[in-house]
């Protein structure tokens, strides 16, 4: 019990001077910390001391990521944090994102061990506690990313066939494939608009177009969007580009209604199956009834 009281008290000592060290009235910054921002050849405004948020975050960080995405695999994950992130147009990196999390398991990890040594549980149910609660706030948040990715994969493939048609109807006007993609990317505002500004964005940067829409593509991941871009890359070679991307259009408007038809169907399997348990349960119990009756009479003769 000593030895949980000092494991306690040092670990509320750390984190209240990493609380303190954000408040300005607690740590005054010196004179060079606050001129260096403005020092020729100084990188950094060196305003992260000893006992910061960011010095500790700084030590942390690599071994957050390498412990995340080692449990990660163990839990059969295997796409990386980053890509799902970067799918999501998350504001927060891969890392900043692991020490979250680890953050989340640590706070976890303390609060189980504490409530197992208040409450005395026994040995096996303690060991279920400091161990499974951990793990489900890992999996609760790594759930939550995956949950976020799925979900704008699917929000992009539905948007796909407006998208290339409107693709198709402006490259038909006489419009370039940039100026196309740029306006539909400020015009829209779903997934695919997020990500045309993107692709917009890298184009700018100085990537060619079929480089940023198959970078676009690998990053979504998407099988319908593989097949648009490997279309789009044809830009400089077809001549009917427009009427291309619009029987691309009309292909995965078809997929997209198999996949809505097969939806459609497993929900009507999934409707019989209460009916089903409820026309079986009677039946089994009108039919035991009278073979429980049928039993106890040939016992007692």
């Amino acid at each position: 019990m000593t030895r949980l009281l000092i494991l306690t008290g040092a670990a509320t000592f750390v984190g209240f001077s990493l609380a303190l060290s954000e408040l300005r009235w607690f740590r005054r910054p010196g004179l060079a910390t606050r001129l260096s921002p403005y020092a020729a050849g100084v990188t950094g405004n060196g305003s992260a001391g000893v006992f910061s948020v960011a010095s500790f975050r700084e030590v942390v960080a690599p071994l957050a990521q390498a412990l995340g995405a080692r449990a990660a695999q163990l839990f059969g994950v295997s796409e990386e944090l980053s890509v799902r992130l970067s799918r999501i147009h998350s504001p927060i990196d891969a890392t900043a994102y692991r020490v979250r999390q680890m953050g989340w398991v640590g706070g976890t990890l303390a609060v189980a061990t504490l409530a197992s040594a208040g409450l005395r549980l026994a040995p096996l149910l303690a060991i279920l506690a400091t161990v499974g609660l951990p793990a489900l706030a890992f999996l609760a948040l790594e759930q939550r990313v995956a949950s976020a990715s799925e979900d704008w994969q699917r929000r992009l493939f539905l948007e796909l066939p407006v998208i290339a048609e409107q693709l198709a109807m402006l490259t038909t006007a006489g419009w370039s494939l940039g100026a196309a993609l740029q306006r539909l990317g400020t015009r829209g505002t779903g997934a695919c608009a997020a990500d045309l500004r993107r692709v917009s964005q890298r184009i700018r940067q100085g990537l060619s177009e079929a480089d940023a829409l198959r970078e676009w593509a690998e990053r979504a991941d998407v099988e319908a969007l593989n097949r648009l871009v490997s279309v789009l890359a044809l830009d400089r070679e077809a001549t009917d580009l427009g009427r291309l991307i619009a029987q691309e259009a009309q292909s995965i408007r078809r997929e997209s209604q198999r996949q809505l038809i097969e939806t459609i169907e497993t929900r009507n399997q999934k409707v019989w199956i209460p009916v089903t348990v409820a026309a079986l349960v009677p039946g089994v119990l009108l039919m035991g009834i009278p073979f429980l009756d049928a039993l106890t009479l040939f016992s007692s003769s």
